[in-house]
């Protein structure tokens, strides 16, 4: 009699747990679906009270209004370099100093991490005045630099390998130290290759945040020829009235790449994001 009470009682569990994440789901991923409605209507139907959900007839006209606005073209290109060349940095310059956090010993390290970690506490607008300023002295702006120059150091890269490389043990350092390696050997033969999944999770990290990034390069960008897709949109936006379909339309054909990146890597995600949930 225990036996079955607690079978129908697990049942019930279950069945509640999922209806709980199909309705969360199903949250979720209605914004992206009344996206893709709406850049299907027409302006009147969009701003309809009480909404219509379904278009009456698709309007294809706003995706090539929106593309004879934007440079598409453009801002994928910048975008994708801006990606391309903040990974890069990210790695590099946060695995080294990663690896010096962990692994080495110099005068001043525990205040110089501590710096680190006051700048992950701090909100990331407040650099943006001294940032913009030293991209305006060197007479950067309107370029691709300007858009990777913030992410030349990852503070929370530096501390997310750090963390790494503390969880390899020394041994292995001093292993190849008497075969012969040197510190620098020892850092991008023996240890780097040991923390593959840890770069793998802040690359995957470090792109998604340089997609969204919206403020700085639409503050440090005012070519429109050189904005990234998040700040070519924002100019999108009218400032009393919005056409909502053309602007829907612009921001699915923004999304693709992303989508698209996500469905053919879509592992390496979920493990960085299970692998950072890890550490």
């Amino acid at each position: 009699m225990k036996t079955s009470s607690m079978g129908q009682s697990k049942k019930i569990v279950t069945i509640i747990t999922y209806l709980a994440l199909g309705l969360g789901a199903i949250i979720m991923v209605f914004p992206f679906l009344w996206m893709i409605l709406t850049s299907s209507k027409t302006v009147t139907e969009s701003m309809r009270i009480p909404p219509s959900i379904f278009p009456a007839q698709i309007m294809l006209d706003n995706f090539k209004d929106a593309i004879a606005s934007l440079p598409f073209v453009n801002m994928y290109l910048n975008t994708a370099l801006m990606i391309v060349f903040r990974v890069i940095f990210a790695v590099a310059f946060s695995s080294m100093a990663g690896y010096a956090f962990a692994k080495l010993h110099f005068r001043g390290k525990n205040i110089l991490f501590g710096i680190v970690l006051m700048q992950m506490m701090l909100p990331s607008q407040i650099f943006i005045i001294p940032q913009y300023q030293m991209v305006a002295k060197l007479g950067m702006a309107n370029t691709i630099f300007a858009l990777v120059f913030p992410g030349l150091v990852s503070a929370f890269g530096t501390f997310f390998l750090r963390q790494a490389y503390m969880g390899i043990p020394n041994e292995i350092g001093e292993a190849a130290y008497l075969d012969g390696c040197n510190q620098w050997q020892s850092f991008y033969k023996v240890m780097f290759p040991l923390t593959s999944s840890s770069v793998a999770a802040l690359t995957v990290f470090t792109a998604v945040f340089a997609y969204g990034d919206l403020m700085w390069p639409l503050v440090v960008n005012s070519d429109l020829k050189m904005m990234t897709l998040s700040s070519g949109l924002a100019t999108l936006r009218g400032q009393f009235s919005t056409n909502f379909p053309v602007l829907m339309a612009g921001s699915l054909l923004a999304m693709l790449p992303m989508v698209i990146l996500y469905l053919f890597f879509q592992r390496q995600f979920i493990e960085g994001v299970a692998m950072t949930g890890g550490k």
